[in-house]
């Protein structure tokens, strides 16, 4: 590879990537909330939330991860940093982020603050974070007794509603990491007053280990900070500090500015918590007592210890700022400033440099949509540490008996000590499987051998069960969610042949092998009666359903999903296509390819009711696939619901053409042999509706033409699916037809249409599918579309009354689809972003308009950002969009190298 030809932020990937360099070393790995997680409960019931809460956290010590503002740490955090301030008037240091417990908030879960992840590029060469703290002391209290008080049917209380912020009285707080080689960063912190009046702060840069040696016996090593020796004679800088750790070696932090240095150690401080003794006067709390009590012995005055902190004192004018600089770095410089502002500079050219090329055509409020959105999926790696068997048996910490039989007892195998990319940094700070999946579709955009790296990680042995099922997420790895991974892989390997003209077979190969057990898995296990119709219950869609399908029904009878055997079908021809792929060079996968082609269609013929008890999951009258019940006697009732369960059989849609044909004639035979839809004797839903297109490419589909116009009819209907912003994962209709008549072993059933906040306390409460728009099935959804219009062209046209009656085909069905998604972050004709409430300061104010969160879901009738604030995890996707909107070729950076290498090239979407 020419790597002349590539940006600077290109060629340290590249770099990274051929193991010249470890841009990757250091991060934003440091998670937001450590605390109310499963890994650091003990407790006998697994109340997670209270055993370890918000309050515990500054003079706790963890035992897996650590947390901060804004913060990075190297990849397996053993040496972090992270900002803490106080405005003189809190009652606690403001080290970490506050929020409101799942029990606590009247929908689930909530971070109950304002920060924003600015700008990221994947090498994290260069980061930008801020975050706003109000002057007046922050509503902790406020927070939560408002919020108890509410109930499901009104909104959370945030704190930009307690009135902190009001008249601007509040500071900016920025972070910037600018990066002048993988492990020298520059680190510069300004604060802003947005208020009218002078106002104090105090900032405290932390440096701090992770605490191992309390814990890990085969790790006993304390790792030490100390005052540098030379920091006294030295002109060049304030203050030095070293910090030693027996692997991660030696690191320098060097202050610009004077300020006075405070040491301690990162224990917990037993007295406190547990009335027992210290075993050192030092402990994790030291700094808060220090600075906000005022106890001067809280640190120790050797300035030595495990935990450092640099105490600035300062008072800010109206409308004024102030700065820190700092630099990180792994070896002594006697001169630690001189590249700083240069660094800076030049980690800003190139970020614009790397965002600009990789959109050159957008508009400046598109580039600040897809940059904002990357810069959170970049935000969101975290390294993520969970040894299951430890945990289950215990170390320095004896679990209560009660964990031998409870949670997570069959995943003795997992142990996680990764970077990971996560849903969010605070509410979602582990990882979720189906998610990550979805996430590399963002992250393959900027980085895609970040996104293959983390498929691998999941199917690798650390992980991976030895029976075949993926981990779902930390609170229970043995639930199931959706078998997207394949796709997942089969996104990563097309990214990486358009960017660089060639798929790497031996990563589509790797995985294939692992995905082919979990394939197994699925088939075995989730199909109990060997019908090829599929009971995956939870599958990751919370309380889409009229019931919680995740619970078992009354002995004998059995729930027949429509998604889950939509999901499997999809599966099947995901692996298809990887073993075509993998045909073309090595023809010994063509028999793998013809075996789960024929497991696609055995699905097929089994959802159409051939097989089984005999009852299609397509309903004929609604046009609609449906999920049903079936009694112990046999009988079967059709649960007459409209949500994603009846549209995800679409996403069961792929096209081969001819280059993945010419190596496979047995295979060829056989899809020649079930055209039209044939099929064990039986005609079912067409999976072949013609033998080819004018481009000779075949379809492979659960539906055909006639069936796709039908779901199209409702899921283009305004009073049904489609929303202004997207597609509604339950139909509108349901507004209205609520009670849908009794179900046999659940009763009467009623589903409600719920646009926006859950109004059900199912799975925690900050979740809702019964109504709201969500970007990773509504993605999938459009992708299927573009896989629909390759096929059929312009031969398959509907009318869709949304757009005037307009005659569309189905790629612009699917640009419809995606433009209202992305208007959910564009202005709209009031000059109003739909994400943000009408009134909210995020609409107007200078110091706020232009600041993205990116939500878990959105409000099916008015676009409202909801659910987690920084879940740009598969929300990120947006970026996928945006670039939809302007990429008709190749990414521009790859061009000239790419016209060379297309020859036998696919003909796919440039996003995958």
């Amino acid at each position: 590879m020419d790597l002349t030809t590539l940006n600077n932020e290109r060629q340290r990937l590249e770099a990274q990537r051929e193991g010249r360099e470890a841009w990757r070393l250091w991060g934003p790995y440091l998670a937001e909330r450590a605390w109310g997680t499963v890994r650091e409960d003990y407790s006998p019931h697994g109340t997670a939330w209270e055993y370890f809460d918000h309050d515990q956290a500054r003079s706790r010590a963890y035992r897996w991860n650590e947390d901060g503002l804004g913060g990075i740490c190297d990849d397996e955090q053993r040496l972090c940093f992270a900002l803490a301030f106080w405005n003189g008037r809190d009652p606690i240091l403001k080290e970490r982020a506050f929020g409101l417990t799942g029990n606590q908030g009247n929908h689930g879960e909530d971070v109950k603050e304002c920060y924003f992840y600015l700008d990221a590029t994947p090498s994290h060469g260069y980061l930008r974070y801020l975050y706003k703290y109000p002057q007046a002391a922050y509503p902790y209290a406020e927070l939560v007794a408002e919020n108890a008080r509410r109930g499901r049917d009104q909104p959370p209380f945030s704190v930009l509603d307690t009135g902190v912020f009001d008249a601007g009285r509040y500071f900016d707080c920025e972070v910037t990491y600018a990066k002048a080689g993988p492990s020298e960063i520059h680190i510069r912190i300004t604060m802003t007053n947005r208020g009218p009046d002078a106002a104090p702060l105090h900032v405290i840069p932390q440096l701090w280990f992770r605490n191992t040696w309390q814990w890990d016996e085969r790790n006993t090593t304390r790792p030490t900070i100390v005052t540098s020796a030379s920091k006294r004679k030295s002109k060049n800088f304030a203050w030095a500090v070293t910090a030693e750790h027996a692997t991660l070696g030696c690191y320098q932090l060097y202050g610009h500015e004077a300020a006075e240095l405070l040491f301690t150690e990162n224990s917990s401080n037993a007295e406190h918590l547990w009335g027992t003794e210290n075993p050192s006067p030092y402990v994790k709390d030291a700094f808060h007592r220090r600075i906000v009590a005022g106890e001067r012995a809280a640190v120790n005055p050797a300035q030595e210890g495990t935990k450092f902190g640099a105490w600035y004192q300062r008072v800010i004018g109206p409308s004024e700022s102030s700065q820190i600089d700092l630099v990180l770095v792994d070896s002594a410089l006697p001169t630690p400033f001189k590249r700083t502002n240069a660094a800076h500079a030049t980690a800003r050219a190139e970020a614009d440099e790397f965002y600009e090329q990789l959109l050159p055509q957008a508009s400046p409020e598109d580039n600040q949509i897809l940059r904002q959105s990357l810069a959170g999926m970049i935000w969101c790696k975290q390294f993520f540490h969970y040894d299951v068997g430890r945990w289950l048996e215990g170390d320095r910490l004896a679990p209560p008996d009660s964990r031998k039989g409870g949670r997570n007892t069959q995943w003795r195998h997992l142990r996680a000590a990764h970077v990971i990319s996560m849903p969010d940094t605070w509410e979602y700070p582990w990882f979720a499987a189906w998610d990550l999946s979805y996430h590399c579709g963002a992250l393959a955009l900027v980085d895609v051998d970040f996104a293959k790296d983390q498929i691998e990680l999941l199917l690798g042995e650390d992980y991976f069960h030895p029976n075949g099922q993926l981990p779902a997420y930390e609170w229970a790895f043995g639930d199931t969610n959706p078998p997207v991974h394949a796709m997942g892989a089969l996104k990563a390997f097309r990214a990486e042949r358009v960017q660089r003209g060639r798929g790497d077979l031996g990563f589509l190969q790797r995985v294939f092998h692992k995905l082919l057990m979990n394939y197994a898995w699925w088939i075995n296990r989730k199909d109990t009666d060997g019908n090829n119709v599929f009971e995956g219950g939870f599958l990751g869609l919370d309380n889409i359903s009229v019931f919680d399908r995740s619970q078992p029904l009354p002995a004998g009878y059995h729930l027949k999903q429509a998604d889950a055997t939509g999901w499997m079908a999809m599966f099947a021809l995901n692996m298809t296509m990887m073993a075509l792929e993998l045909a073309t060079e090595n023809r010994d996968f063509e028999n793998v390819a013809v075996q789960t082609y024929e497991q696609f269609m055995a699905i097929a013929n089994s959802i159409a009711g051939n097989r089984g008890a005999g009852v299609s999951l397509w309903d004929p009258d609604g046009g609609f696939f449906k999920d049903l019940v079936v009694d112990p006697q046999g009988a079967v009732h059709r649960v007459d619901v409209y949500s994603w369960v009846g549209l995800i059989p679409l996403f069961a849609a792929e096209v081969i053409d001819e280059r993945l044909l010419a190596n496979v004639p047995r295979f060829r035979q056989v899809i020649e042999y079930h055209t039209g839809g044939f099929f064990q004797g039986n005609w079912y839903v067409s999976a072949c509706p013609a033998r080819v297109n004018a481009n000779g490419e075949h379809l492979l589909a659960l539906v055909g033409e006639s069936r796709l116009k039908q779901i199209l009819e409702r899921l283009l209907n305004e009073n049904e699916f489609l929303s202004p912003y997207g597609i509604r994962s339950v139909s509108r209709l349901h507004a209205e037809y609520r009670h849908i008549g009794a179900i046999p072993g659940v009763g009467a059933a009623v589903i409600d249409y719920v646009p926006g906040e859950s109004t059900s306390g199912l799975f925690g409460g900050n979740s809702n599918w019964r109504g709201p728009v969500w970007m990773p099935t509504n993605y999938t959804l459009i992708q299927a579309l573009e896989k629909f219009h390759r096929f059929y062209g312009d031969t398959l046209q509907v009318s869709v009354a949304a757009a005037g009656g307009a005659v569309m085909n189905l790629n612009e069905v699917a640009t419809l689809i995606a433009e209202r998604l992305v208007n959910l972050y564009r202005r709209d004709a009031r000059g109003q972003r739909p994400i943000y409430p009408a009134d909210s300061v995020m609409q107007t104010d200078p110091a706020w308009k232009d600041l993205l969160l990116f939500f878990e879901y959105f409000h099916g009738d008015n676009g409202l950002g909801l659910g987690a604030q920084h879940q740009t995890g598969w929300t990120g996707l947006i970026a996928n969009l945006v670039m939809r909107r302007y990429r008709t070729d190749i990414p521009h950076v790859w061009r000239a190298r790419q016209a060379a290498a297309t020859t036998s090239r696919t003909a796919e979407n440039v996003n995958g």
